[in-house]
Order: structure tokens, then sequence, then C-alpha cells
């Protein structure tokens, strides 16, 4: 099934396709009320649009570059896919389907400690390059069996999620995918601390990137313990719910990072607006989770590749309208935040 005209149908259209359950488990948000409409998930789509884009005109933008790097490493877009467990409750083809299609439009995916298969076959799906999202086992040697996967599988960079000690309660989707409302899991380990963070550094030649902080102080401890970046993150909003949401989170992140590391951002981006905001905001680039979920239910590969080409064609609207020829250096000042009055000083 192609993907609808307008991104913003992706949702909608995928649930046409998918079971209820699994369309639950991808929806699902922590405590969520019986609309889901104001829950951290929620709010993470609406915290976009409180940035205005206020472009630049009379520019040359007959060559612009949609492109960046992300840890050295040459993307075609500034947009990765993030770690979404059991792509296989979306299509059959699950995570391998999104690693042709990252492959084939040039940038990263980020494969789950619990994807739907072995992450070493899925690693092993193209040459593109890979990341590992870890989850940081109560058993401190699985959590480097882990690791040791990981480097021998090829894996780039290591992903470490950090803001699920325990699982948030979920009364949609985890039951009927046959989890209980309140799954704290094997895999999250309560202890997990700043120190192990450091040990973990220690461990991998991989740089390792901390995911799922949203507290500036937070980001300048990650630059202490030798952290490669981090990604401002709240989980898509199914862990605290109440949550701050991603979008007015990240320039607190990036002032706190200071250049130092590399800042990424991901929950409630639906849009190649979006992804110019975040950029002109400071973020290296962004992860989307859920969009690609929905374009791998509706038509696998082509699905996910077809989303990925989209955002890219779409972000190269956007930066041209806004007077932006560079993805890796979008101006500050071509966002501004919708309760401040006046424009930004040019």
């Amino acid at each position: 099934m192609p993907l609808p005209p307008g991104l913003d149908q992706l949702e909608a259209r995928a649930r046409e396709v998918l079971s209820p359950g699994a369309f639950a488990y991808f929806t699902d948000a922590a405590y969520a009320d019986a609309e889901g409409r104001e829950t951290t998930a929620a709010r993470n789509l609406r915290a976009w649009s409180s940035w205005y884009i206020v472009p630049r005109v009379l520019r040359d933008v007959s060559a612009v570059d949609a492109g960046t790097t992300v840890l050295g490493t040459r993307v075609e877009l500034p947009v990765l896919t993030a770690p979404c467990a059991f792509n296989a409750f979306a299509h059959p083809d699950a995570e391998r389907a999104v690693a042709r299609a990252a492959a084939r439009s040039g940038t990263v995916q980020i494969v789950s400690t619990a994807a739907s298969m072995p992450p070493d076959e899925v690693a092993a799906e193209t040459e593109a390059p890979k990341w590992f999202q870890l989850y940081s086992d109560t058993d401190p040697g699985e959590t480097d069996a882990r690791l040791d996967a990981a480097e021998k599988a090829g894996f780039r960079a290591v992903v470490l999620t950090v803001d699920a000690p325990v699982g948030a309660p979920r009364y949609t989707g985890y039951p009927e995918q046959g989890f209980g409302a309140v799954a704290t899991g094997s895999v999250l380990d309560p202890r997990l601390d700043w120190r192990e963070v450091e040990r973990l550094v220690r461990r991998t030649p991989l740089p390792l990137v901390i995911k799922g902080l949203v507290h500036p102080g937070d980001a300048r401890l990650a630059v202490e313990c030798g952290a490669a970046g981090v990604v401002v993150s709240n989980h898509g909003g199914r862990q605290l719910d109440g949550e701050i949401p991603t979008a007015l989170a990240l320039p607190g992140v990036v002032e706190a990072a200071a250049g130092r590391i590399e800042v990424y951002v991901d929950g409630g981006v639906r849009s190649a607006r979006d992804v110019l905001r975040a950029l002109a905001l400071g973020a290296r680039a962004v992860l989307i989770g859920r969009p690609y979920i929905w374009a791998l239910a509706l038509d696998g590969e082509a699905g996910v590749h077809e989303l990925l080409e989209r955002l890219r064609e779409e972000l190269r609207n956007a930066m041209m309208l806004a007077g932006q020829v560079d993805a890796a250096n979008v101006e500050r000042d071509v966002v501004v935040a919708a309760a401040q009055a006046g424009l930004p000083r040019s």
C-alpha cells in the first residue's frame, strides 16, 4: 500500500493494516488517558509547532546540501531511524526492511536490543553504517556480551538508553501483546548510574551515545563521562508522563553541551519542518520512530524508503524557503519561540 499524500496521515493509514494489538503497542503512552490527548507523547507533537520558522530571503539557494555527518559518518539526510523494538509487529521483514531502506537513503539505522531478530543479522543485511541500541542488563556480564556482539557485528556506535530504569505503566499495547501493564522486564537495570556509563565508555572502543536525557545538567555529566553524543528524548512519551517535550528541552541541552559532544533529538518529529526546527535549535540530526513504523506497516522496505526520500526532498524545499543551504549549519535565528515578542536580531 503506497504512503498517503500527507505524512500526517501515516498513522491513520497504518491503523487500517495493523492488528489492533500491534497498533496499540506502537501508539501506547505511559499512563495514557482514554483519548491520549494530554500525554507526553501528544505534547511532543504539539511542541514542535511552538517554534515558528523565520525565513531569510534574497539568498542564493540554488545549491542546498541536506546531508550532514554523525559521529564522523556522512549521511545524506539528518534523519536516523530510531531504535524501536519488535519491528515484526508491523511487517514480517521487520528490521531487515528498515536496514535496506536506510541504506538506500544513505542514513543510519539504530537497531534495538529488543529487535525482532538478532541484531547481528540486521547488521549483516547491508554494509551501510548502523548503530546498536543498548539496554544495560541487571547482569553486567550480559551487558558486556551485548557490547561484544555489537562490536563483532560491525556496528559503528552504541546508543545507551538511560531513561528506563523501570517500565512505566502502559494500559494499552502491552497487555494486547502479552506483556503486563507494568512491564519492568529483565533487560532493565534500576542500578544504572554515571559510574556504569564511565565503565561502558572504557569497555568499548565504539563511541557511546546516551539516549533519554532532557536535563542540561545531565548533558554536562555526559560530557564528563566521555560520551560521544546525547539524544534528547523522553522515550516517545512511553516512560514518565508529564515529562518536558523534547522540542522544548533541546535548546537547554544544546547550550549545556556547548559543542563538546553531538546532540540529537527524537520525540514527535513528523515533518521536514520539524527537522529544520531541530537543526536550527542545535541538533546534529533527528531520530524518527513511529513514522517509519507506520511506513513499514504500509509497504515494507519500499514504504520506509519512500518516507525517508520524501523527508529529504521536503527538507531541501523547507531549507530553500528559509534561506538555508547547509543542513549542518542551519542558523539559530531562523526559529523563534511562538511566545516570544518580536523577531530575532539579524
